[in-house]
């Protein structure tokens, strides 16, 4: 059923509008944001089960297939690809790799390679609960028996939506939303996502572009319950990926007091909630807050990944009251658990509170802010709209004015020109972003790298900018820019707004990209910088 779904959908992609306008049963399992399904061959080798799973692995894995197959080397592979797709700390791996050689990393005791409590060794769960008492800032201690283990957030995911949906129900989450949870809850559970579509346009109770409310959580759910589809839960990223935005106190519980009126468990999301970099943004975890509207469907995941900046090491930990829930994963825990030696490793990092404060964090903080700053910076030299936020490891950019006619195939072609031109993007389409043009960038990344992926970016935008300078004067104008976020403080717009090119003003036009050019090729904003004027 799920693959005739995907066959009947190839080519509808379109605006807002068009998106909304499709039934939830195709909106849910759109799979193909990286093939077309009628390239698609299924196997006789695989079940119905099988195959989609070779579709999920196709169509979501091309990009970072190609990063692998050519991975940029300064020294082996000076013309490789560098990925700015892949969310990664990779500032900090000299602070981390001495940490996790230091001689009581080493231990290796009988209990470490025998069969454990699934739910994860007792030592490390009591280090759990206190490490999350501390960060969360919770209001009393949380409890060892509330913490279980598994490797990664991943597997959480997926242990969550089969031990809370039946196959067929649904999950609703805001849009965008970071892609892999997608196939995390489907390709064992078969549950479906609901989305509650965001937009850049401020109007109405939002006041930030891409603004998650009560409002658009309750007609996304109205609109499914009205298409007979069952929806269970809700997940919430806090802090978000891709957009960066962190939730209020009143927002948390906004959202929790929604999920309670209509009896849906809620999956938080906290995995970069210690990858907030800048003093002026403050970060509320739920486990922080003086009471849950509804603790027993309250359930807090977190991991190691991306705040100790060790993705290749899967270790994810969920935090929740309701004992039925907390049984039903550990059943799953079988498929899913740690090893014990990395069990004991990760214990002695959490327990090590005065290094992570006063070394760790510290650095880790100024580096990713070092880095987030470098990237804003240039994107602002290039003239293109961005959400300035102080979390993860991303930039959500508007690349819109690079979009002709602004559809997903048009997107998608300008995904493709970055990644010929060695340099690997996330496209919106890949968080299910309802408006064609936006894009992830990964700023987490050594300056040398960043220096030659924004150069290669550069270079694919201005020749992008010079096609549609020649189109315009070629075709007749077409006014493109319904739906164009907003200048506000909340998005970074460091140019003109862009306008249709029509007669009179297309030389205009030509000017300022003139201007914009010679400005960028010029060394003399560098030379006489403000601090020299002072």
């Amino acid at each position: 059923q799920a693959l005739s779904e995907i066959a009947g959908m190839g080519g509808r992609r379109g605006h807002l509008q068009e998106i909304r306008a499709r039934p939830l049963t195709e909106r849910r399992v759109d799979m193909h944001s990286f093939c077309n399904p009628s390239d698609f061959q299924r196997s006789p080798y695989l079940s119905a089960r099988g195959n989609i799973a070779n579709i999920f692995r196709g169509s979501t894995e091309e990009g970072y297939k190609a990063y692998h197959a050519d991975k940029y080397d300064e020294d082996k592979n000076p013309n490789g690809i560098i990925n700015f797709g892949t969310s990664e700390n990779k500032l900090c791996f000299d602070l981390m790799s001495k940490r996790l050689t230091q001689t009581d990393m080493n231990l290796m005791e009988p209990p470490l390679l025998q069969y454990p409590d699934w739910k994860g060794h007792m030592f490390l769960r009591e280090e759990v609960a206190r490490f999350l008492t501390y960060y969360c800032k919770a209001p009393a201690p949380l409890k060892a028996e509330n913490v279980i283990v598994l490797n990664g957030c991943g597997s959480l995911f997926s242990a969550l939506a089969t031990v809370l949906c039946d196959p067929g129900e649904a999950v609703l989450i805001a849009t965008p939303f970071y892609g892999g949870i997608t196939q995390s809850v489907f390709l064992y559970g078969n549950v479906k996502l609901v989305y509650a579509y965001l937009d850049s346009k401020i109007t109405g109770t939002s006041t930030r572009p891409f603004q998650l409310t009560v409002e658009k959580l309750e007609k996304a759910l109205q609109d499914a319950r009205a298409e007979g589809v069952t929806v269970r839960a809700l997940i919430l990223l806090n802090p978000q990926n891709p957009l960066g935005d962190i939730y209020s106190l009143s927002e948390l519980r906004d959202y929790l007091e929604f999920a309670k009126r209509h009896e849906l468990h809620v999956i938080v999301d906290e995995i970069y909630m210690l990858s907030v970099f800048d003093e002026s943004a403050t970060f509320h975890s739920v486990l922080g807050m003086d009471r849950l509207p509804d603790p027993q469907r309250t359930h807090v995941m977190w991991g190691i990944s991306k705040d100790f900046a060790v993705s290749g090491i899967r270790f994810g930990t969920l935090y929740t009251e309701n004992q039925d829930v907390a049984n039903a994963v550990a059943s799953l825990c079988y498929f899913h658990g740690v090893c014990g030696p990395v069990q004991h490793k990760v214990a002695q990092l959490l327990r090590d509170r005065d290094w992570i404060n006063q070394v760790y964090l510290r650095a880790n903080h100024a580096r990713l802010k070092a880095a987030h700053t470098y990237v804003t910076d240039e994107l602002k030299t290039l003239g293109v709209p961005f959400l300035n936020r102080n979390a993860g490891f991303f930039v959500w950019i508007d690349f819109r004015k690079y979009l002709r006619t602004g559809t997903f195939e048009e997107e998608m072609l300008l995904w493709r020109r970055f990644l010929d031109n060695k340099v690997l993007l996330s496209c919106g389409k890949a968080f299910e972003c309802s408006e064609p043009g936006w894009f992830r960038i990964i700023f987490a990344d050594k300056t040398h790298r960043l220096q030659l992926g924004m150069q290669r970016i550069r270079k694919v935008l201005e020749e992008r900018e010079q096609e549609i300078l020649a189109e315009e004067k070629e075709q007749p104008c077409q006014s493109e820019q319904d739906g164009k976020a907003d200048s506000t403080d909340e998005v970074i717009f460091v140019s003109r707004q862009q306008e249709p090119t029509c007669a009179g003003s297309s030389n205009l036009g030509d000017l300022i990209g003139l201007l914009q050019q010679q400005m960028r090729s010029s060394d003399w904003l560098q030379k006489n910088t403000a601090e020299q004027f002072a």
